[in-house]
């Protein structure tokens, strides 16, 4: 019993180490390639110039990124997300409403009021209207 859990344990220790070690290491060599001077920094005009998805830009300063933008996406993304929880749960809710009864209807109908709850409130704040 005690073996078995130091062995799943030392599997997740490992594979945690390993998650930290590769992108520490990887900053490790950038700084020191760019210490040494090994890593090239040679800034050009080009290089330094603005560029909007192949096209010329209409001035030659950069724009600001309207913040809408980012609250619609930043919206989206949590409602993605929390629509992802429903599917398993209505795959499975016949199995689940016999097992453990009402608690599971009850458990969900207060996930979605949460919901209701974050989308009424980005509805009234604004941050849902394109203009």
């Amino acid at each position: 019993m005690l073996d078995d859990y130091f062995r799943h344990y030392g599997l997740i220790t490992i594979f945690a180490l390993i998650a930290v070690a590769i992108p520490v290491g990887m900053l490790l060599v950038s700084t020191s390639l760019s210490i040494i001077g090994i890593r090239p920094n040679k800034p050009d005009v080009v290089k330094k110039s603005i560029y909007e998805c192949g096209f010329e830009t209409l001035s030659k300063r950069w724009s600001g990124f309207n913040s809408r933008f980012y609250a619609i996406a930043l919206v989206f993304v949590v409602f993605d997300v929390e629509v992802v929880f429903l599917f398993p749960w209505a795959s499975e809710f016949g199995y689940m409403s016999s097992k453990f009864g009402a608690f599971v209807l009850i458990e969900m109908v207060v996930f979605v009021a949460i919901l209701v709850v974050g989308w009424l409130y980005a509805y009234r704040k604004g941050d849902l209207e394109w203009t």
